[in-house]
């Protein structure tokens, strides 16, 4: 093994991002074999339904309460819930509550581009 840096992150309110217009990913680790991203979504934001082939996706609550959709299922989370999408599984998020809501992301693999 070769020598290496580690890599600390932080994941509280000083690495989030929001914006009016869309939801903000912040990318906090990634590697060919998975990503590790906050999702930040203002009151209203949603990221459209959706599914990967080959990936498994984790949605962990860490502040607000959201809608998730996993398959046909639709459940509302809050800070300290999680739940996760399988492979070819439709799933999404809606913050359709009053406050913002943050998520830590897991996908693994990540998806491919092109």
């Amino acid at each position: 093994m070769g020598e290496y840096a580690v890599k600390v992150v932080r994941w509280d309110e000083q690495a989030r991002r929001f914006a009016p217009e869309k939801m903000q990913k912040v990318g906090l680790f990634a590697s060919e074999r998975f990503f590790l991203d906050l999702y930040c979504l203002e009151p209203g934001q949603f990221q459209k339904t959706h599914a990967h082939a080959g990936s498994d996706k984790v949605y962990l609550v860490t502040e607000g309460r959201g809608r998730f959709q996993i398959g046909e299922e639709s459940k509302t989370l809050v800070a300290g819930e999680a739940v996760m999408a399988t492979p070819g599984e439709v799933h999404g998020i809606a913050n359709d509550s009053g406050e913002r809501l943050v998520v830590l992301t897991l996908m693994a693999p990540p998806p491919t581009s092109g």
